[in-house]
């Protein structure tokens, strides 16, 4: 595959990635009350939702710019692994076995995404090729 070709697939897996973070985070934020209820039913305290609305939103947003994107994706990959036990761990039951399943595969891609970094096609590539030159 063409250099280009790679580049475009790094975005495009970029984009898919943030996709599910910057959803969950606008539900979170329309249905706030139904979000703080679901979260108090697995014992977690209704006041670490402004917390998790914004590693979600934040983390999505610099993935899809390629900015910091090594720190976004391993914090989105520890949220995906806590998200997983805390609030999927009945794996006698199918659709939670999915659902943990599924943070685990997306947390495995975010530890990709963090050992290779955003690619070309983003603002990392951009300061690394074009550093600062008044900062350190």
């Amino acid at each position: 595959m063409s250099s280009m070709g790679l580049e475009a697939a790094a975005f495009a897996g970029r984009l898919l990635l943030a996709a599910i973070f910057l959803h969950e985070a606008w539900s979170k934020l329309t249905a706030y009350s139904a979000a703080v209820a679901y979260m108090q039913a697995f014992g977690i305290p209704g006041e670490l939702l402004p917390f998790a609305i914004a590693v979600e939103l934040g983390c999505g947003l610099l993935i899809v710019c390629g900015y910091h994107t090594r720190a976004a994706a391993l914090a989105l990959a520890g949220f995906c692994l806590a998200t997983a036990v805390l609030f999927h761990s009945k794996l006698g039951d199918r659709n939670q076995l999915l659902h943990f399943e599924k943070d685990v595969a997306i947390a495995g891609g975010l530890l990709v995404l963090f050992a290779h970094g955003a690619g070309a096609w983003a603002l990392d590539a951009l300061r690394a090729r074009y550093p600062d030159p008044g900062a350190g």
